[in-house]
């Protein structure tokens, strides 16, 4: 077993760097595309956009703030086994928030391939968070893997409905020629 967390991570570094900065850069995308689709965000698509936008956002920052954290030098064991357990923690009670919302309020009009992305995934994601945060306890090793594949679901879960939700603004958005002729004129 590795000294410190630092001697065990060392080799990880680029890969939080990268993934962290790919959630970064996501979530900043996300932002462009809500100002793009800003009018069809009225108060009638509220609850919508709280069950699926918020949701990414929330899993792109919990993928990039759990990478920050993982490269802090000074953490000792217990601190970086408690700090991951605490986000896969309150990502899972999230998460099963999101999943209980997409079943009873959107139950007919979400496909399963929604229910698989905007909820299942980030929540297996966010178990292997927390079972990779017990893991550092004891078998260290494995729980680097754990932990990167948990990112990993994270992200490209989050992937996946961020390019769903830019479909959805794309249909549902005006535009400025109004709608299409009717066919046959």
């Amino acid at each position: 077993m590795p000294g410190t967390p630092a001697e065990l991570l060392h080799n990880w570094h680029d890969f939080y760097i990268l993934i962290g900065t790919a959630s970064a850069t996501l979530v900043g995308l996300l932002f462009v595309a809500a100002s793009i689709g800003a009018s069809i965000f009225t108060e009638e698509n509220k609850a919508p956009l709280g069950a699926f936008l918020t949701p990414t956002v929330t899993h792109f920052g919990g993928v990039l703030f759990t990478s920050l954290l993982v490269i802090v030098p000074t953490h000792s064991w217990p601190t970086l086994g408690i700090s991951v357990g605490a986000i896969g923690i309150a990502g899972v009670v999230y998460c099963g928030r999101i999943l209980t919302q997409i079943i009873i309020r959107y139950r007919s009009k979400v496909d399963l391939t929604d229910r698989l992305f905007y909820a299942l995934f980030p929540v297996a994601g966010h178990i292997l968070l927390a079972g990779s945060a017990v893991a550092l306890f004891s078998r260290p090793s494995e729980a680097v893997n754990l932990l990167a594949a948990s990112l990993l679901m994270l992200l490209f879960a989050g992937i996946r409905n961020a390019w769903d939700m830019m479909l959805w603004i794309m249909i549902k958005a005006p535009t400025a020629s109004g709608p299409p002729p009717p066919s046959g004129s």
